[in-house]
């Protein structure tokens, strides 16, 4: 479990964001529960906690925005004493094909996704160097792993977002801080909600468990790697995704 913990979860207004917070809430997790623009969402998600008896504040940070994630952190680090566990998860999408794609819509996806994620490891890992303590779990995606057309921005920003994990788990093991990857497959959210029945039957098809997974299943893998139970598992890649890739 993980009273008296403190946890980051970067975009976690909605989606498997939103799930990952009310996951480490259950645990017993103090949650910042992050958020760029989708403020009222971000507060229902902390009055979905309270009223489950957990706790959380929501916090508007722009991830890409290093300055904006340093006041982010020297504020969190100000009232609660302590980041244990962050969480990675803040993501954008600019879907085109190679040669379509604007070098504006191709720096969007790299900025927020994976240099938003070294903004704030960048800062956290200070902090948790001096506790000798942490858990940073950054979400990957297949993607990542496997390349997909028309997301030559997305696939770049999660395949470097693993190469990032496994350099900065080698870095930090030393010190107690372990640091994974959550590569989600096909999820049941707002962005694969908007995909054609077409799409969506032809990637199930690929898929050898059959269909979607849900924002829990990727919620669960995080909250394991949270704990102490994964104490010893670092600068892994763990694949939720009903053995799409394997």
């Amino acid at each position: 479990m993980l009273e008296g913990k403190t946890a980051l979860v970067t975009g976690a207004s909605r989606g498997i964001g939103r799930a990952i917070a009310l996951e480490l809430a259950e645990k017993g997790a103090y949650v910042i529960v992050n958020y760029n623009g989708s403020g009222e969402a971000a507060r229902e998600v902390v009055r979905t906690i309270e009223a489950s008896g957990g706790q959380a504040e929501a916090y508007q940070c722009n991830v890409a925005d290093y300055a904006a994630c340093e006041r982010l952190i020297g504020d969190v680090m100000a009232s609660q004493g302590s980041i244990d566990i962050l969480v990675n998860n803040a993501g954008i999408t600019r879907d085109n094909l190679l040669m379509r794609m604007s070098e504006e819509d191709f720096d969007a996806v790299v900025s927020t996704n994976l240099k938003g994620a070294f903004h704030t490891m960048r800062l956290v890992s200070r902090h948790m160097l001096k506790q000798k303590r942490g858990r940073i779990i950054n979400m990957a995606s297949v993607v990542g792993v496997a390349g997909n057309a028309g997301q030559v921005n997305y696939a770049a920003s999660k395949a470097g977002v693993i190469g990032m994990t496994k350099s900065a788990a080698k870095e930090l093991a030393s010190r107690g801080i372990t640091v994974n990857a959550v590569a989600p497959g096909f999820i049941e959210t707002d962005m694969t909600g908007k995909l054609s029945e077409k799409v969506r039957e032809q990637a199930a098809a690929q898929i050898p468990m059959g269909g979607f997974g849900r924002p829990e299943d990727v919620a669960k893998a995080v909250g394991f790697l949270a704990s102490d139970e994964a104490g010893y598992i670092t600068g892994q890649v763990l694949h939720v995704d009903g053995g799409m890739v394997m």
